[in-house]
């Protein structure tokens, strides 16, 4: 599972596990079909605290990857209980966005949608363009279990240009469930070898030898999916040029793929590609469960991946005593304090959508204790809401768990968004950055030749920026 983001353009920060949350995978066999019957008890209307609702069917349309659908079945059934006479009806999907495509162009969208997974996100990226969210600030002013519910929320997150497309400190985009990722590695074999974790880039490199001593590669990674490389190249851009850097990176700068920054985070991608031993043989050619399930069988010291690694792939073969253990991201200097990708997915509520009461009401019930519990029970996920990785962590896997102890203990946490391309323009930037890497993996491009080509992406996306009036 690979989903992606946080953070006003970007901010890094060094985030308490009490106020930390994480993710996990639920792998789910069910298909897109409506769940979840109505209360035989029905009526007109419906309450809970003495709120009604005019309307009382809500239709529920989501994503359903790595965390699966029965958390959403779940939380269906409980919020009938609670609100009797309701009627929610789930609709679940990989490709949730083929099916809603066609009702949002008719102007008859689902009341409220989890929508992720790179395939899905244009219908996202589309509603945010075309102004045609609702406005979720309400909901974030109210109280929650005796305190405004945005206080629960981690903080700058609806802040961020993920929450808050437009910059004007409204909320149209809610938190769901929060990933960190980084680098993984053996726990059991690098403690029972005596094996020290890199801090540095150099440190990581001079385990090259120390790889091939121990019968595997220094590295891989998702190869027919580049862009599991971005959880090592965003921390990667903060740790060479900081903030500046990532607004350009992340603000579609061209002068980005001119910098220094560019030239030493793509560097270590050269080198990767080019040192012997340094990259296991075949990763281009292989799926994110191949690369992750070679890794696992020791034929790889290092692979990217997000807090949803070890419940993706309980099922999967390994070496005999394989622990997961999360390294985060190695810096450039010694010294400097080791990073990780972190990344926030999203609910809306679309303008049109023809019970916005009741999906508000729905939203809000998500961060309940109960919401936020059962979320980790059923899709081993933890929410983006303070305390949240305690509230669940007799669910999740320890190692899981184990990821925001790292980041409580001093790594830092950095992460962005693109603004958004000109409408109609026939570049996706994270598309345009990552597959090309496949090219430089392979050794049939050079890094001088794939900034010119960024370079050139990125000076016409500003251009039809301009064009239409839309330039941030």
């Amino acid at each position: 599972m690979k989903q992606r983001k946080w953070l006003t353009t970007v901010a890094a920060s060094v985030v308490a596990v009490s106020v930390l949350a994480g993710c996990g995978s639920n792998n789910d066999s069910k298909g897109a079909s409506p769940s979840a019957s109505a209360n035989p008890s029905a009526s007109s209307s419906a309450s809970e605290g003495g709120k009604q609702f005019e309307n009382m069917e809500l239709n529920v349309a989501v994503f359903q990857g790595g965390y699966g659908r029965e958390y959403w079945d779940s939380i269906a059934e409980e919020f009938m209980k609670d609100y009797p006479g309701t009627k929610i009806n789930i609709t679940a999907s990989p490709k949730i966005a083929e099916l809603v495509r066609p009702k949002i162009v008719a102007g008859n969208p689902p009341d409220f949608m989890y929508v992720a997974g790179s395939d899905n996100m244009p219908i996202i990226d589309g509603l945010i363009k075309d102004k045609a969210l609702l406005d979720l600030t309400d909901i974030f002013n109210e109280a929650s279990e005796g305190a405004p519910l945005k206080d629960k929320i981690l903080p700058g997150v609806l802040e961020s240009r993920s929450s808050s497309p437009y910059g004007d400190g409204k909320v149209y985009l809610a938190p769901y469930n929060f990933d960190v990722m980084g680098l993984w590695y053996n726990k059991k074999l690098f403690d029972d070898k005596g094996i020290a974790l890199p801090t540095t880039w150099d440190e990581f490199f001079a385990l090259g030898a120390t790889a091939k001593d121990n019968g595997r590669s220094l590295f891989t990674y998702q190869g027919l999916y580049p862009g599991y490389l971005e959880e090592m190249i965003v921390p990667a851009i903060f740790n060479v040029g900081g903030q500046e850097a990532l607004d350009q990176f992340y603000n579609l700068d061209p002068e980005f793929w001119k910098s220094e920054t560019f030239t030493k985070v793509w560097g270590f991608l050269d080198k990767i590609a080019n040192e012997d031993n340094a990259l296991m043989k075949g990763t281009i050619a292989l799926n994110h469960t191949q690369a992750q399930t070679a890794f696992m069988q020791g034929k790889a010291m290092f692979i990217p991946n997000g807090t949803w690694f070890e419940d993706e792939m309980k099922d999967s073969p390994r070496e005999e005593g394989f622990q997961f253990g999360f390294l985060g991201v190695p810096s450039f200097e010694t010294g400097k304090p080791m990073m990780a990708l972190t990344d926030v997915q999203r609910l809306v509520i679309p303008a049109k959508a023809k019970n916005p009461e009741l999906a508000k009401e729905f939203l809000k019930y998500l961060y309940t204790e109960k919401g936020v519990k059962l979320n980790g029970e059923k899709a081993k996920g933890i929410m983006a809401v303070k305390g949240a990785p305690d509230l669940v962590k007799e669910f999740i896997p320890e190692s899981t768990y184990n990821v925001y102890k790292a980041v409580d203990n001093g790594i830092v946490t950095v992460n962005g968004k693109f603004i958004s391309v000109a409408k109609g323009s026939k570049y996706n930037p994270s598309d345009d950055i990552y597959k090309p890497i496949s090219s430089l993996m392979n050794k049939q491009m050079t890094v001088a030749e794939y900034g010119d080509k960024l370079y050139g992406i990125f000076t016409n996306i500003q251009k039809e920026l301009k064009e239409n009036g839309a330039q941030e």
